[in-house]
């Protein structure tokens, strides 16, 4: 008798929400938040593009609602990033960490929450486990510094963790330190195939960003931008992975 395969584990969405609950970035699996209403269905069908737009807006704000209710759960909540916390949702399991207490405002400008949406059979250990390694994840490629703007800046580095981490629903990868050397060597792939010049293959996203953080500063001063700081972090990790 043939063994059967490992078992997988599987999410159905994975979200990362500012302290507001505004979803920055994030994927739903397989059936889970798209089924629309039946008259939404039914014009969808006649192949109109206004009635597929209508169909996909209210795909929307089906999710939009879920996220509300989950934000009503875990808004003011701190979750350590190695001791995920566990909220119920419309009967789905969603593990999280991150996030700023309510007691320090708790504000859209806090750190982000990383959240796993499981399947209602899926075990609470297992997706914190998968939760607590992504954040890790996030944490290095951010510098340590997961709060709100930070995110917005590095979008492309958080979907491509996203996917380093996930395919379908299935999760890939959970170690936190071989997903960011992932997810920083495919970026610096990507950037290469873009035909970017050698030494700024693969940069930051969306530089220089706006804000406080100091990050577009290139000019003559002596300290080290975070930007900078997070360069040479990639580069030695690519030199290490290439050397090895």
């Amino acid at each position: 008798m043939a063994s059967l395969p490992p078992l997988l584990p599987k999410v159905d969405a994975i979200l990362v929400l500012d302290g507001d609950g505004n979803r920055l970035a994030g994927k739903y699996y397989g059936d889970f938040m798209k089924a629309v209403p039946a008259s939404a269905a039914a014009t969808s069908e006649n192949g109109d593009s206004g009635d597929n737009a209508a169909a996909a807006q209210s795909v929307e704000q089906l999710r939009a609602s879920f996220e509300r209710q989950l934000q009503s759960k875990i808004g003011g909540i701190a979750a350590r990033p190695d001791a995920a916390e566990v909220v119920t949702v419309l009967g789905k399991t969603a593990v999280f960490v991150g996030g700023s207490p309510a007691s320090q405002g708790g504000g859209g400008a806090g750190d982000v929450r990383v959240v796993h949406v499981g399947p209602s059979g899926e075990s609470e250990l297992v997706l914190a486990h998968l939760v607590e390694g992504m954040y890790e994840a996030l944490s290095q490629l951010m510098g340590g510094a997961t709060d709100r703007n930070m995110i917005l800046d590095n979008l492309e580095l958080v979907f491509l963790l996203i996917d380093e981490h996930c395919d379908g629903g299935v999760i890939l990868e959970t170690d936190g330190s071989k997903l960011a050397s992932s997810v920083l060597l495919r970026d610096e792939q990507e950037g290469r195939m873009d035909g970017a010049p050698e030494g700024q293959a693969g940069g930051m996203p969306g530089q220089p960003p706006a804000g406080s953080m100091g990050m577009g500063g290139m000019g003559g001063g002596g300290d080290m931008t975070i930007a900078q700081a997070l360069m040479q972090a990639r580069n030695q990790i690519i030199s290490n992975l290439q050397a090895s």
